[in-house]
């Protein structure tokens, strides 16, 4: 990464910081609650009251501001390389229902921002999968024809705009790409505006599942509700075992301007090197557009964050010379191990109980569709692909086997072995750095201030008791198990944890 880029935030964050939303400090009753105000969250809350249901919205960050502030914002039915695989583990009939469910996503979306007039840099563009390894040409030739045979306007192709040769791409027409932040907030406006309420800094605890269903929050109000809809990216409730089929993973984003003659014309994205996704949105007014390139994808808590950055900042110089990159950030997604997003139920039994999570890095056309399937459930309505996102699906579990199987071998791994691992002494930790010590019987996270003073807290992840480890670039402690994140203070930055580490003396 050039000198000037830093891990300073997200441009989407910065460029529409919102209005604040109160927390929530008295009881309250409404037809639906729904937990976590991401593009899930906000979509389905959105649905339901334009359904005539009335809806509250928690959140325990700000509105709009975790994942779905971190994104890359593209809104597209092409999803690297999934409809091959779908095309084996789902059927024709499966791969077909899910592009035409994400497809409708972003016609929704398009209709909402002519409807609402929403300014949120709306653009139109063709997205690729792309390869440069000739020997994976033919991966692309049948992912080309399993989207085209799905529905989508596929094909394959050797011409891009990118500023190198590749060997092969799936191309979809007609899809879009837009600023997330504005198109999110614009959502609130009216949601508000139709009797909606949302509450931020509102942290949630329980769900106790009847009729109605009751929610406790951490600022001691109750919230009840016919239905509950769980949107928190990784469920922060642990009773559908959700997080037995979800592996999270983080992903590294830089930014800067290029000439606008420099635009490559598109949404692309490589499974190679560890992933490269390539964007680019309006900026400013002066011929010049913002060049938006992800990848680096690693298990949150592992390996060197700050050595990424350099790669991917490597990557976009090597690529794209002259880039002036000024922006740095990171993203989290959960892949659910039979690559389909788990939207419906809660869990078996559950009746008034929903969730919407796995979206794996496409939770734009992801949590658009969410909210409308959720909302089709809980009003009574028929949804045609119902069925291919119920949580409780069990006829893709022996597919799905050596994916669950992996990632809770990889969760092992990390719960116990981290545990053996040999703690660093905490004279070994520099200013800005942060370190698993042990002192007594007890592990310790132990960051040192950039002034050299030291903060120390357990570091035993509150969700389910894994070791966190620190990530350098962020300055957070993460959880490798099932990406639970903490500031330097223990206070919780992404679930599921929902309470912060414990603070200890050293």
């Amino acid at each position: 990464m050039t000198e000037n880029a830093h891990v300073n935030g997200s441009y989407w964050l910065e460029t529409a910081p919102g209005e604040p939303h109160p927390a929530l400090d008295e009881d309250l009753t409404v037809d639906v609650a729904v937990i976590g105000a991401g593009v899930a969250g906000l979509s389905t809350a959105w649905e339901l009251a334009r359904a005539g249901r009335t809806v509250a919205v928690l959140e325990a960050g700000r509105v709009a501001a975790g994942v779905t502030g971190h994104t890359t914002a593209k809104l597209t039915a092409l999803h690297t390389m999934i409809y091959d695989k779908l095309r084996h583990t789902r059927g024709p009939e499966g791969a077909r229902l899910y592009a035409r469910s994400q497809s409708e996503a972003v016609e929704h979306a398009a209709s909402l921002v002519q409807e609402l007039g929403i300014d949120c840099e709306w653009e139109k563009r063709d997205a690729y999968t792309f390869v440069r390894d000739a020997d994976r040409v033919d991966e692309i030739r049948a992912e080309a024809k399993a989207a085209a045979a799905a529905g989508l306007p596929a094909a394959f192709t050797t011409d891009t705009g990118l500023p190198f040769p590749v060997a092969g791409a799936v191309r979809v027409t007609g899809q879009a790409q837009f600023h997330p932040r504005k198109y999110l907030l614009a959502l609130v406006g009216d949601l508000l505006a139709h009797g909606g309420r949302v509450y931020e800094d509102t942290t949630v605890l329980g769900l106790e599942e009847g009729e109605p269903c009751r929610l406790s929050t951490a600022t001691g109000a109750t919230v009840t509700a016919r239905d509950v809809v769980v949107a928190t990216h990784y469920p922060v409730f642990d009773r559908a075992l959700l997080f037995t089929r979800l592996s999270p993973r983080r992903e590294l984003v830089v930014a800067g301007t290029v000439a606008a003659d420099r635009d490559p014309d598109g949404m692309y994205i490589t499974p190679e090197e560890d992933t490269r996704s390539v964007r680019t949105a309006p900026y400013g007014t002066d011929g010049q557009r913002l060049l938006v390139v992800t990848g680096e994808h690693f298990t949150p808590g592992t390996g060197d964050t700050p050595a990424r950055f350099e790669r991917l900042g490597a990557w976009a110089t090597e690529h794209f010379p002259g880039v002036d990159l000024t922006y740095a950030w990171a993203t989290q997604d959960n892949d659910p191990t039979d690559t389909v997003p788990l939207v419906g139920p809660l869990h078996p039994g559950a009746h008034h109980a929903y969730v919407a999570t796995g979206f794996g890095g496409w939770g734009m056309s992801g949590g658009i569709m969410a909210g409308r399937l959720l909302t089709a459930l809980i009003t009574g309505t028929r949804c045609a692909w119902s069925e291919l996102y119920d949580p409780r699906r069990l006829r893709s579990a022996v597919r799905e086997a050596p994916s669950f199987l992996k990632t809770q071998a990889k969760v092992a791994r990390h719960f116990v072995g981290d545990r053996l691992r040999s703690a660093e002494p905490v004279e070994a930790i520099e200013p800005g750095g942060g370190a698993v010590v042990r002192v007594g019987g007890d592990r310790l996270a132990v960051h040192r201030d950039d002034d050299g003073a030291l903060h120390a807290l357990s570091a035993r992840c509150t969700h389910l008791g894994c070791l966190v480890a620190f990530n350098a670039a962020e300055r957070a402690w993460e959880c490798p198990c099932h990406g639970s994140r903490f500031d330097t203070d223990g206070k919780v930055v992404q679930g599921p944890a929902t309470r912060p580490l414990e603070q200890r003396d050293i």
